[in-house]
């Protein structure tokens, strides 16, 4: 902006790799979003992308290993061979137990992994399942290390985070940055290359909360979502872009009426196919059985003991539905 000639804008450009003036500058420094100050963390890709690509590859032995280094010295290198048939098996295995709000379970990480495991399946695997079904494999001084890990970033992904949340997820980090260094990269030389910039960005997601608020709430899952919904709305597959872009300009357009009128838009509430309202906003969800099961003594127990209005008989059948 403070060039005086085009050869010397120029110049400046090549230097600085910038052309223009960011669209951000436009945001006012009064309320504390000035660049830089305005780019928060992303703890989308760090937590369900960047970390467990590292630590995945490290404890199935499958990470880059310096001429001066040896794998047989590598202790956490536990899902190797058999040990790691087992494991992707018993992660497939507890699909059936996870609930339907979860979305997608993690699939079969020896299948997908390496092509098309998805963000959500990598945070349900390394901080939902993970402590459980390597716990008595990964050696126990590495498993608690990995605890402390996940022991933060469940709640750094809260949409609401007390003070004293926070400050116990921060020091957890924080100690966690610093035994990665003692029991990974163990300061040598060689093997510098563990540590990954995901790392060091963990130690800043405590100060980020402070100065910008629950992560969560401005990470990328919402402009990847949009993307995706974007995405499937193209029609026109000769000119997909400008197609793209017609649809994100209406989509702005419906939104910018819907809040400038709130009443165009009347909440009807639906319910999936094949489902039942039973009222009180539960509604009972496909599938169902075929034919009506008979309750034994304990399940009609529990049943009574829930105090559920319409249970007249001592001998009761029911069909039993998939999610309620």
């Amino acid at each position: 902006m403070a060039s005086k000639t085009e050869t010397e804008f120029k110049r400046r450009c090549l230097d600085t790799g910038i052309s223009k003036p960011s669209i951000f500058l436009g945001l006012l420094s009064k309320h504390h979003f000035d660049v830089p100050g305005c780019f928060g963390s992303d703890i989308m890709h760090l937590a369900s992308l960047n970390i467990p690509d590292l630590f995945i590859n490290l404890w199935r032995g499958t990470f880059d290993c310096d001429p001066k280094d040896d794998k047989s010295s590598w202790d956490w290198a536990v899902l190797r061979s058999a040990v790691w048939e087992d494991h992707e098996k018993d992660v497939a295995s507890c699909t059936s137990y996870l609930p339907g709000s979860f979305d997608c379970p993690p699939r079969n990480p020896a299948e997908k992994i390496s092509s098309g495991y998805k963000a959500w399946e990598f945070l349900l695997y390394l901080y939902g399942l993970g402590p459980a079904l390597l716990y008595n494999i990964l050696p126990e001084r590495y498993w608690t290390h990995y605890c402390k890990l996940v022991y933060a970033m469940r709640i750094m992904n809260q949409h609401h985070i007390s003070t004293a949340d926070l400050k116990k997820a921060h020091s957890a980090l924080l100690q966690f940055v610093y035994e990665f260094e003692l029991l990974y990269y163990q300061r040598r030389s060689e093997r510098l290359h563990f540590v990954h910039q995901s790392i060091h960005a963990l130690t800043h997601l405590g100060p980020e909360v402070v100065h910008v608020g629950p992560l969560i709430i401005i990470s990328q899952w919402i402009m990847e979502r949009t993307i995706g919904n974007l995405g499937e709305e193209i029609c026109q597959p000769s000119n997909p872009y400008a197609n793209l872009s017609e649809r994100g300009l209406q989509r702005c357009q419906v939104n910018t009426l819907k809040a400038m009128i709130p009443d165009l838009e009347v909440e009807k509430p639906k319910i999936p196919r094949g489902a039942q309202d039973i009222g009180e906003g539960y509604v009972l969800l496909r599938a169902r059985d075929r034919r009506w099961y008979k309750l034994n003594e304990y399940e009609l127990a529990a049943l009574r003991k829930a105090n559920i209005s319409y249970l007249v008989s001592d001998y009761l059948a029911v069909y039993r539905w998939a999610r309620l």
